[in-house]
């Protein structure tokens, strides 16, 4: 059990539930219902021996934590996995009920150490698919796992499988942005494989654009085929000249689209306990070519941010 504070609950809660779940308890000394549930709590931690972690927050001290959350009345307890909340109740419940609650998300112990999951950055892209395949066909409502199916199917040009998986995370409410971003590479895809100007070398869009810089379509086009090709800095300077003449236009799809780029550009928050670029285990500075790489790739996206910014105010 830990008491979680400002201070501590991007470490305590959000980078912890990366690697396993973790129960909040929203709490009060004065709370007589939080009394009785906090043992029992305390003892189903110690006996699920290590599932879960229970971070209690007491939401008179903490209430910046509680107005983000919505908490309007104590106890209340939700359960976090990935940086995120995936259920909750409120009140405090029999011990079954506990048990239930937790055995629904919770993983049973089997006495068998987990099998480490295998890098897919290792594997040739067959061997990647069918593990992401398996996997998300185990674990449906697992996102990370969609999303990498899908951008593998995408990345090899199996555009229509691509689509049936990409569906029910654009089913989901809200969208997920990064399944948003995966939506305007398919439809990119899509284009630079069915329509002829997806076959089209740059300088013939630029004679469209030199007779008419309103040309949206040939800009639009044009930027698509330089996605496709990863040269990502000069598509979304393509997009900018739409959005800085008509922000609206076709439904914003030239935002989406520049939106989608900056999405599918910006590298995955690392899982706890592992490596930061540039730095060993114990977080101490270190130099090399990644750390740089990876530092002028953050500096360009946060350029480009501004930039869009600026066309969108």
């Amino acid at each position: 059990m830990i008491n979680v504070t400002a201070e501590n609950f991007e470490t305590e809660v959000v980078q912890a539930s990366q690697s396993t779940f973790v129960l909040i308890d929203f709490w009060a000394p004065w709370c007589g219902p939080c009394k009785v549930i906090g043992p029992m709590l305390e003892k189903l931690e110690a006996e699920y021996a290590g599932r879960f972690t229970l971070a209690k927050i007491d939401s008179d001290q903490e209430q910046e934590i509680s107005q983000a959350f919505g908490i309007r009345s104590i106890p209340t307890f939700v359960l976090m996995k990935g940086g995120k909340p995936v259920d909750g109740f409120m009140g405090a419940v029999p011990e079954g009920q506990l048990r239930e609650f937790l055995d629904k998300h919770i993983p049973a112990d089997t006495g068998v150490p987990a099998e480490p999951e295998p890098e897919i950055a290792a594997m040739d892209p067959a061997q990647a698919q069918a593990h992401l395949a398996q996997a998300l066909a185990a674990k449906p409502d697992d996102n990370d796992l969609r999303f990498d199916y899908v951008k593998l199917l995408i990345s090899t040009a199996q555009l229509k499988e691509a689509g049936a998986a990409l569906a029910p995370g654009l089913a989901q409410i809200p969208v997920p942005m990064r399944f948003s971003a995966l939506q305007q590479m398919l439809a990119t895809m899509q284009f630079v494989s069915t329509d002829p100007q997806g076959q089209w070398a740059p300088e013939q869009f630029n004679a469209l654009i030199a007779k008419n810089p309103r040309d949206f379509d040939a800009r639009l086009a044009k930027s698509r085929v330089l996605m496709a090709h990863g040269q990502w800095t000069t598509a979304m300077d393509e997009l900018l000249e739409i959005i800085m003449r008509d922000k609206k236009w076709m439904d914003e799809v030239p935002r989406k689209t520049f939106v989608a780029i900056l999405e599918l550009l910006t590298p995955p928050k690392p899982k706890t306990g592992a490596e930061s670029p540039g730095k060993t285990s114990s977080g101490i500075e270190i130099a090399g070519k990644a750390a740089v790489v990876e530092d002028e790739q953050a500096k360009m996206l946060s350029a480009y941010r501004r930039r869009l910014s600026m066309m969108l105010n």
